[in-house]
């Protein structure tokens, strides 16, 4: 036995013991180390996912035969789960109240015992609704146009307004919903979609199987994309009002269906009152120091970069100050405010670009958990980082490494399974299953092109391949087959496109009569198959095969219910022999023992009976 100190931040032992795998490969050199790591204190290696307490240790890859929790007189068996840079990772499910506990590592000639350790006694814990759920991302302005009336009013609240006239501005215009692409679509062309279109579009995502809906920014502002605030406690008068919103949210939990708003604490917009008033009166203003102004009060022209600080040098996106204690008592206000309000979740916008991302995030979390300790947080973070995923700051990030940057080169055929297996393991070896059980997984957005057009669809008003369509499709069924909650951004389960550059026509307003029926039913497939297998909804995930262009890995826990789910990447099918059992295919329906064969560009989701 090797003791160990509970408040210990690293437990590592070297074991020289014969080398061995434990399903293939010869035995090493015994001079070899075990290289065993484990960290209760940390959460990639201890937290709590499905209600149940994940633990897991990284051993050099073929050291280890088998291990177990102990604790008292109740073990617990582990199971491999993946190798991520040489070192096997290995995992189990047990009781959240395991107090202290032991590991028993068996190598090919000894067993190591590492402990004893104390479990921590808050881990980080996911929201267990969040990986349940089916996600789908709604741009409300482009999404329906449910109340006619209101469409002008975009004109009276965009950027021109407040803009200096000396530096060049070009006047909002208000289209039919299937207008022309016009020069300022991305940002200044209004369609006329509000709050009240998507509440007559419900029962469409009642079908698709959602559970969650994310909407981008729905305050007043300058823009049709909504990222420049004008105030935080007024909905956009062109979106609807607080009691539309509130018959929304109604209306959505009535359905089983929650909802996450979009939080900008970054920046704001021109027109924002703070920094309206900031300019008016200079330094007299009780909002000048939320602001970092670069010129005196009558220099300053609104919209100008160069005379204030401004996000990424956009002169219509003036940054607080968040070290500001106003400026913090404000978001918070408008935070807790919203969450009191009935939303479900917050999505924060650009989070590693404020200012003082270590005072505000957890300050910010303590606040907003206090209201609703089952409130989803979200954070932009584009890079694999989980430095903020230590249960003090986010619960997920929005999880573009693991949708953009495995699913879709896999799709395409430009990853093999090999890659695609290293990338999933990579960062489900990094971060704590905790996040993993609510990751927010994602390909499309309304920052980037469309998913067919990723596949090779083309832009907007062409005519998508076969090829392109049915790699569409694969994207989509992985997507949905892995850990966390899979998140369709509008339009994709309709078969449209659009590309992020230029024109942003990725934007474009939803053609409802254009939605392709094919796509329809195959995501209800994969929304169904979600809800009926409880597999696809439990946060672990483990490798079964990375050979060649046929993607298998298995989902759930070891035995009866579990999951392995198979993916093929290329123009032929392919035969993927089978663990011991009888496999029932919960997509296609069969059973299956020794192999299966996956069609081309296909997949199958088996169920061990």
């Amino acid at each position: 036995m090797v003791p160990m100190k509970a408040s210990a931040v690293l437990a590592v032992a070297l074991a020289l013991v014969a080398c061995g795998d434990s399903s293939s490969g010869p035995r090493a050199n015994p001079a070899v180390p075990l290289e065993f790591v484990h960290d209760p204190g940390s959460p990639a290696y201890v937290s709590v996912a499905g209600g149940r307490l994940s633990v897991r240790f990284r051993a050099r890859s073929g050291r280890v035969d088998a291990a177990r929790i102990v604790s008292g007189e109740d073990t617990v068996l582990m199971h491999f789960q993946m190798v991520v840079d040489g070192a096997a990772v290995w995992r189990a499910a047990t009781n959240p109240n395991l107090g202290r506990y032991s590991i028993e590592v068996d190598t090919p000639d000894s067993t190591a015992v590492f402990g004893p350790y104390d479990a921590p006694a808050d881990p980080f814990t996911s929201v267990e609704w969040v990986g349940g759920s089916v996600g789908y991302q709604i741009f409300p302005e482009r999404f329906a146009n449910g109340d006619p009336t209101n469409d002008s009013l975009a004109l009276a609240t965009d950027e021109y307004v407040f803009r200096d006239p000396s530096l060049g501005r070009t006047e909002p215009t208000l289209s039919p919903w299937d207008g022309e692409v016009g020069e300022s679509h991305c940002c200044h062309q209004y369609f006329g979609g509000d709050l009240q279109g998507v509440m007559d579009r419900m029962d469409h995502l009642e079908s698709l199987g959602v559970g969650v809906v994310y909407l981008n920014p729905i305050f007043v502002s300058g823009s049709a994309h909504g990222y420049d605030t004008f105030d935080y406690r007024r909905v956009a008068p062109h979106l609807g009002d607080s009691t539309v919103l509130r018959a929304l949210l109604d209306d959505a939990h009535a359905r089983g269906i929650r909802v996450i708003w979009d939080f900008v604490p970054n920046h704001v917009g021109i027109g924002h009152w703070a920094f309206q008033d900031a300019v008016a009166q200079g330094e007299a203003s009780d909002t000048w120091d939320w602001f970092t102004f670069r010129v005196p009060a009558d220099s300053i022209r609104v919209g100008d970069e160069e005379d204030y600080a401004a996000w990424w040098n956009f002169g219509s996106l003036p940054e607080l100050r968040t070290d500001n204690p106003d400026v913090m008592e404000h978001l918070l206000e408008v935070a807790t405010g919203w969450t009191r309000f009935g939303f479900d979740g917050i999505r924060v916008d650009v989070a590693a670009d404020l200012n003082n991302r270590a005072g505000f995030f957890p300050t910010w979390r303590a606040a907003v958990k206090a209201v609703d300790p089952d409130v989803y947080l979200l954070g932009e973070v584009w890079e694999q980082d989980p430095s903020w995923l230590r249960g003090d700051e986010f619960d997920a990030l929005m999880n573009y490494p693991l949708g953009q940057g495995v699913v879709e080169p896999f799709a395409r055929g430009e990853w093999s399974a090999t890659q695609a297996t290293a990338g999933l393991a990579e960062q489900y070896a990094l971060y704590p299953e905790a996040s993993v059980a609510m990751a927010f997984n994602l390909m499309s957005s309304h920052d980037n092109d469309r998913l067919l057009t990723k596949m090779g669809g083309g832009d907007l008003g062409a005519t998508a391949s076969e090829e392109s369509r049915a790699r569409h499709r694969l994207a989509a069924a992985l997507l949905y087959a892995l850990p966390g909650m899979p998140v369709t951004f509008q339009g994709d389960e309709c078969a449209f496109l659009g590309t992020s550059e230029g024109r942003h026509t990725a934007r474009y307003p939803m053609q409802w009569d254009a939605c392709d029926p094919e796509f329809l039913d195959h995501y209800r497939t994969l929304g169904t198959l979600r809800s009926a297998v409880p597999a696809l909804t439990h946060p672990a995930w483990r490798t079964y095969r990375d050979a060649g262009d046929l993607l298998a890995f298995y989902r759930g826990e070891p035995g009866p219910g579990e999951v392995l789910a198979a993916f093929n990447n290329t123009g032929a099918d392919a035969v993927l022999a089978l663990p011991g059992g009888t496999w029932t295919d919960r997509a296609a329906g069969g059973e299956f023992e020794t192999d299966v064969t996956v069609p081309a560009l296909g997949w199958r989701v088996l169920e061990r009976n």
